[in-house]
């Protein structure tokens, strides 16, 4: 007998799944206040140089002061960065301001004066991140995913070893402390740092929830999982334009948005352990309590006598207790070292395209919070739809061309004029759209590709390639100085080539989540990924023979 025939004789998805996946929403919803908040957190408003406060200027008013001292672009507003070095008094009789002395040009000398019409604080505005300082801005991202990508592997690791629960725990503590450091920064070196230990943490929040969220329901439900999963993202995408409208200072936001992990830890009183992960780990009697529970609030008791300790025992021994799996055991063998590469290169092309158009909210016509509001939106819809993609096509198809279209949709957005803001709006949105259907569907794809014993580390290796993605993608929009499509056409390139490295994996549709690493190499050498027949049969695991 295996785990899963077990867990569809405790109920599949019931009360108990859902009760563990309402807990697991407050994760879901915190995960995109952080990820995507560099929008608002690091906003830069429209700006100026800021004038001498001596009276050089005698009796001029202060638009006459700004006419004579700043130069204006090609379209007629004044330069954010540049000033004359001396008061270009003939300008006055030209009130639409004609051209000054351009070798009289500097840099801002006074500082700048920003329009809080938008934000109140960011900070670009704190600590003038704007002008030649605007790469540390971008940078702050940079950071922040830094720290994802370490937390992906080391969390990765840890959860393996230590529990989902556990490890849970603990990144919820440490987002909470690390967020509130990070709220009451007194400059941006202390910023930068905190930023950074709140994105290991945050990391681990993002991977243990996946984990968490397919182990504990059947073959046949994992889909529905997944997507459930996704959606609450999406929702807490939405709240984040909603909470950055009504918060204008980036302090108070940062706070507010970390406060949930309160409730997260309150929640790990209730939260189960992986009933799978305590049987890789030969913790027979608390997966058999975990299992009691699952069956008892999903009103099968009567089956409490058949999910036994000496049952679970021998599911235990068969599945190869006692070894502690690494990052290594990923490319040790072959084919999981063929899912391994592959899914690596699909989680970099997948997180490179979503949060090159999510960091990039601007120039379609909107404000930035009905952009961000709409981007949020688009999600659902995608993720509903996705549903029916993958539970007819497959998991495969679905990734692939989901990725290859998000890229050819951003392509498309370079060779529209800005004029066209409509279009481009459209195409942006449907472009958003696909990349999170991508993005939703790899996560439950990974999830199902990998066994029990080495889901967190696969997981958690996948994310770390993501995160390298994510850490880039700012950095890639500052290309926009060397040529200004050139960031778009690296984000279409990378979407579509990463999006055909599906093709080179196998599909998982309606088949077991394998247990075991021999379960994944012995079905990889039969040419068919994984047992497909009926559910109610084994997959043969260590010391037994293949009897189909």
């Amino acid at each position: 007998m295996k785990f899963e025939d077990l867990l569809i004789d405790a109920g599949g998805l019931g009360r108990f799944q859902l009760f563990t996946f309402l807990l697991l929403t407050i994760p879901r919803l915190t995960l995109p206040l952080h990820f995507l908040i560099h929008n608002f957190l690091a906003g830069v408003p429209p700006h100026r140089c800021a004038l001498p406060t001596q009276d050089v200027f005698g009796n001029l008013t202060e638009e006459e002061q700004v006419l004579i001292s700043i130069p204006r672009e090609l379209g007629g507003t004044f330069s954010s960065c540049k000033m004359y070095r001396e008061p270009q008094v003939q300008l006055l009789e030209n009130s639409t301001g004609g051209a000054g002395n351009a070798s009289g040009l500097q840099s801002c000398q006074h500082g700048w004066v920003y329009d809080h019409s938008q934000f109140s604080s960011t900070i670009a505005t704190e600590w003038d991140l704007v002008c030649e300082q605007k790469r540390l801005n971008q940078a702050s991202a940079t950071f922040f995913f830094i720290g994802v990508t370490v937390g992906a592997i080391l969390v990765g690791y840890l959860s393996d070893r230590y529990g989902r629960r556990t490890m849970l725990l603990a990144c919820y503590v440490f987002t909470l402390v690390f967020g509130m450091a990070a709220a009451a920064s007194v400059n941006y070196t202390m910023l930068a740092v905190f930023r950074s230990l709140s994105g290991v943490s945050l990391s681990g929040l993002s991977i243990i929830t996946v984990a968490l969220s397919v182990e504990w329901v059947d073959t046949a439900n994992r889909t529905k999982a997944g997507i459930l999963n996704g959606l609450f993202w999406s929702i807490g995408n939405m709240l984040l334009s909603l909470l950055a409208y009504l918060i204008r200072d980036w302090r108070y936001l940062l706070i507010v948005v970390t406060s949930p992990c309160i409730l997260g830890i309150i929640s790990i009183w209730w939260l189960p352990e992986s009933a799978r992960w305590l049987l890789s780990k030969g913790k027979v009697k608390e997966a058999h309590a975990h299992l009691l529970r699952c069956s008892t609030m999903n009103r099968k008791k009567h089956l409490s006598s058949k999910i036994s300790t000496e049952v679970l025992s021998k599911i235990a021994q068969e599945e190869n207790t006692g070894t502690n799996y690494s990052f290594i055991d990923l490319f040790r063998t072959p084919v999981m070292r063929k899912i391994s590469l592959c899914t690596g290169v699909i989680w970099f092309g997948v997180a490179l395209a979503y949060y090159g158009i999510s960091l990039n909210i601007t120039g379609f016509g909107l404000d930035i919070y009905t952009t961000h509001f709409i981007y949020g939106a688009i999600e659902v819809p995608a993720k509903l739809s996705l549903y029916i993609f993958i539970t007819k096509g497959g998991r495969q198809c679905s990734q692939a061309w989901s990725l290859i279209i998000t890229g050819f949709s951003i392509g498309i957005n370079t060779v529209i004029p800005h004029s066209v803001s409509q279009l481009r709006t459209t195409i942006a949105i449907l472009g958003k759209a696909f990349s999170e259907a991508s993005f939703a569907c790899i996560y439950l794809y990974t999830a199902e590709l990998y066994p029990t014993v080495l889901r967190q580390n696969g997981i958690g290796y996948n994310a770390f390639s993501a995160r390298i993605a994510v850490s880039v993608a700012p950095l890639i929009l500052l290309l926009d100085d060397v040529w200004q499509p050139l960031p778009q056409v690296i984000y279409c390139f990378v979407a579509i080539l990463c999006g055909l490295m599906a093709f080179c994996l196998p599909e998982t549709l309606n088949v077991h989540l394998p247990e075991t690493v021999k379960d994944v190499e012995e079905q990889g050498r039969t040419g068919s990924m994984w047992y497909k027949g009926n559910p109610q049969e084994d997959i043969p695991l260590k010391g037994e023979e293949k009897t189909y």
